[in-house]
């Protein structure tokens, strides 16, 4: 049976439970406050944000939301140290057990699209 990618980000987070739903829309908030020119969009099937060339993606799992590219960071390394998900180089894992840290949250993806912190 094919699988439906979903094409918007409504659609994205609905078969996920109501607390990582209100995790993503935290997230999602986030990034549209701090760029508002950002083009929202889904790509490889996730939420994906760009500004000109530059783009961040996140997606839900069953115990966190991943943040997406995360390479090139060096200005905010020991703030996202916490975060770096195992085993991975380019990844920030935000457990779900945890409160999400929106004001940084807004730092990398800032910083991660425009270049300043």
């Amino acid at each position: 049976m094919k699988t439906l990618k979903p094409e918007t980000f409504g659609a994205y987070i609905s078969g996920y439970p109501d607390a990582v739903k209100e995790r993503m829309q935290q997230l999602r908030e986030t990034i549209r406050t701090a760029v508002p020119d950002a083009i929202e969009s889904i790509s490889y099937a996730i939420p994906k944000y760009s500004l000109g060339k530059k783009s961040v993606w996140f997606a839900a799992y069953k115990n966190h939301i991943g943040l997406y590219p995360m390479y090139g960071m060096d200005a905010l390394e020991n703030e996202i140290a916490p975060y770096r998900g195992p085993k991975t180089k380019d990844s920030l894992h935000f457990l779900h057990t945890k409160p999400l840290p929106l004001p940084l949250i807004a730092r990398i993806v800032t910083y991660k699209l425009t270049g300043q912190l």
